[in-house]
């Protein structure tokens, strides 16, 4: 599959957190390094990161320990967001890690745009770079995607992975010389995440405390806006009503009662029904989301803007859970065939998590025979070959 023998490869983390984007990268850097053909590495920016008002130290962090697992160095400038930083600029002492990490490798691939501001960087080495992208909204990039048209006009970024045909439609439309955008759909690991026997399903559920009986609706995001999470509580509300079996779990970066702002939210959405609030779980972050999804009948989303090909509803549905989303980047076809587009009104959410889960079972032969459209052998293979066409300039460029 792999033709380079031996291709050196240095991925530019802004950070190690939460979330599907660093997820999916830290699977493609861990499985085409222990593949045994390309020799990866990583720096990170970062040591420590708050989002969603939780700091998250490097080390903590599943991706990083992954990383180290599968045999792949990783570094970082160790900065910390919470430390008085000029974002744009770098010191000498920075820059001499990032010049002693980039020596000697031959592709960097950095981990969305915002990290391309220290590849630009006139002391960084000069080698090919090829950016990964997970969005379906460059506009929300900020200064970020100046960066990324820099590292095109240089010439330094040589190729861009998009996730999601969303992603190479809206960065073509920002700027970004569209010769240079390659599409390799999103895979996750199935033999982590699949459907589970009914006894095991029904003694994990057991195990945190929810009915046999419930309908179980899952929802994994951070508390931010782009995921919505208001319209998903109303929706909640709409739902519990509706079903009295039904529940509800929150996974993801600040769903958690130490964020003043889910609390203000489920407050404000749940302040004269608390037998109904009763049946909101808040999980947080979770390493098993396996066993969340094995556990749902139903993996939601209810995003507004900026997703492009969300893990959450591969893994939800490779679990047996049916995907409900709102029609935000990629999402549609995602679903297409095995679960349910809706509206971004909270009445037809809630009513479609209720028909999602009562045509659960009749899904069942979709949600399987979808298995291999989402497989990450396929996903390694294309980042595999765009990686290699970068060392050796070939299929990205356009004649003059």
């Amino acid at each position: 599959m792999f033709e380079h023998s031996s291709l050196r490869v240095l991925s530019l983390y802004e950070g190690f957190f939460s979330g599907g984007a660093r997820v999916l990268h830290s699977t493609v850097v861990a499985g085409l390094h222990a593949h045994g053909h390309q020799q990866h590495s990583a720096l990170s920016i970062h040591s420590a990161v708050r989002r969603e008002t939780m700091l998250q130290r490097m080390e903590d962090d599943p991706r990083y320990r992954a990383l180290r697992a599968a045999g792949v160095r990783t570094a970082t400038l160790g900065r910390s967001t919470d430390d008085d930083h000029d974002p744009r600029t770098f010191t000498d002492a920075e820059m001499e890690i990032a010049a002693r990490e980039a020596t000697g490798v031959d592709v960097v691939m950095s981990l969305k745009e915002q990290p391309l501001r220290l590849a630009n960087h006139p002391g960084f080495p000069d080698r090919p770079v090829v950016a990964c992208l997970h969005r379906s909204d460059p506009e929300h990039s900020g200064a970020a995607l100046d960066d990324l048209r820099t590292a095109a006009d240089t010439g330094r970024l040589v190729a861009a992975v998009c996730c999601a045909e969303s992603t190479k439609d809206a960065y073509a439309a920002a700027g970004v010389p569209e010769h240079l955008l390659r599409v390799v759909p999103n895979g996750i690991d199935l033999t982590r995440f699949h459907p589970q026997r009914r006894v095991r399903r029904m003694a994990l559920r057991g195990s945190h405390g929810i009915p046999a009986d419930a309908t179980l609706v899952a929802y994994a995001a951070r508390y931010d806006a782009m995921k919505n999470p208001r319209l998903f509580l109303a929706a909640a509300r709409a739902f519990l009503e509706r079903d009295p079996s039904g529940q509800v779990v929150m996974c993801g970066a600040g769903m958690t009662l130490d964020n003043p702002g889910l609390v203000a939210d489920l407050d404000e959405t749940f302040g004269d029904r608390p037998d109904l609030l009763d049946r909101v779980r808040p999980f947080g972050v979770r390493r098993d989301m396996e066993t969340v999804f094995a556990m749902a009948d139903v993996v939601a989303l209810t995003s507004a803007f900026g997703e492009a090909a969300p893990l959450c509803l591969i893994e939800g549905a490779m679990c047996g859970a049916v995907p409900v989303t709102t029609p935000v980047g990629d999402s549609a076809r995602i679903v297409e065939g095995i679960g349910f587009v809706t509206s971004f009104d909270a009445v037809e959410i809630a009513e479609t998590w209720i028909e999602a889960a009562a045509r659960r079972g009749e899904l069942r032969g979709a949600l399987t025979a979808a298995r291999q459209r989402f497989s990450h052998v396929r996903m390694l293979s294309g980042y595999a070959q765009v990686l290699e066409q970068a060392f050796r300039g070939t299929g990205l460029r356009v004649a003059a």
